[in-house]
């Protein structure tokens, strides 16, 4: 039941990131993704610093700036580099490899033995993102490709090194540090970055107060949190359930068509999660 409620509350968190497609074109569309990376990042992981009044010390100084660079710095901007070259269902797909990545790094960083089931289960979720999302006329860019692959990637090895490295600290103050962290390591992209921050819009202001209040700081707690109590590989297919969300809220809200291939996607994504999980179990939860 425990382990129930673990991954219940787990998957609210790619369940909230799928909104991050809408709110990056609708409410976003004229920043560039460095100055979107910065601006979730930072603001959030202040907030949430001085609310927690703890910072890194020792090793855990150096530690902390590689899972921010990993978790935050890299994958955002690769993520929003992907979101603006990349159909909104390429993009998603890309993210979709995730999975795979992390079942192989957490072999290599923790030991965790590769079980057939898993890959074949997250081999099933990668053809149901593909049906939920792609279309016959999604264009493919290369280098949106290339930072779709990097993205998930990077944020890969952040998830396995995140349950590598449990500091002796709250969820909370875990995510402070983190994003604290990947914010700072934003700044210099100021001096790149196309958008100047005089010409921000309320509605540029709204979606970014989104993005890091709610699409970061609430959901990186409960995505931590979980990294904490389940494996990787199970957490990380959870992530799979992040283009059923943004599939569903572009039919409510964007009056975008739900074909059937979709809902057969749907379907696909939903089995294959609930494949994976009993495939990942530990030994001794099997035998319960």
């Amino acid at each position: 039941m425990q382990r129930l409620f673990n991954l219940s509350l787990t998957a609210t968190a790619p369940l909230i990131w799928g909104s991050s497609y809408i709110v990056a074109t609708e409410f976003l569309p004229n920043l560039d993704p460095l100055s979107v990376a910065l601006l979730r990042a930072l603001p959030a992981g202040l907030l949430l610093l001085c609310l927690v009044r703890q910072l890194p010390n020792g090793a855990w100084l150096w530690k902390i700036t590689l899972l921010g660079a990993l978790n935050f710095s890299i994958f955002w901007v690769l993520l929003f580099v992907a979101a603006y070259r990349l159909p909104g269902g390429v993009a998603a797909l890309m993210g979709a490899l995730q999975p795979f990545v992390v079942i192989f790094a957490s072999r290599l960083l923790l030991g965790s033995p590769i079980r057939r089931l898993a890959l074949l289960a997250v081999g099933a979720g990668g053809v149901g993102v593909a049906l939920l999302v792609l279309t016959s006329d999604a264009a493919l860019d290369v280098w949106g490709l290339a930072a779709g692959v990097g993205g998930s990637t990077s944020m890969a090895f952040g998830t396995v090194l995140s349950r590598k490295w449990q500091p002796p600290v709250s969820p909370l103050t875990f995510t402070a540090w983190q994003l604290t962290a990947g914010g700072v390591l934003l700044l210099p992209c100021l001096l790149v970055a196309d958008t100047g921050l005089a010409t921000l819009s309320a509605t540029n202001l709204a979606g970014l107060a989104y993005l890091g209040l709610i699409g970061a700081a609430l959901t990186y707690i409960i995505w931590l949190r979980g990294i904490g109590k389940i494996h990787p590989s199970e957490v990380s297919l959870l992530g799979l359930l992040s283009p059923i969300s943004a599939t569903l809220l572009g039919w409510l809200y964007l009056s975008e068509t739900l074909s059937s291939l979709q809902i057969a996607g749907v379907a696909t994504v939903l089995m294959s999660v609930v494949m994976g999980q009993y495939a990942l179990r530990q030994p001794q939860q099997r035998r319960t």
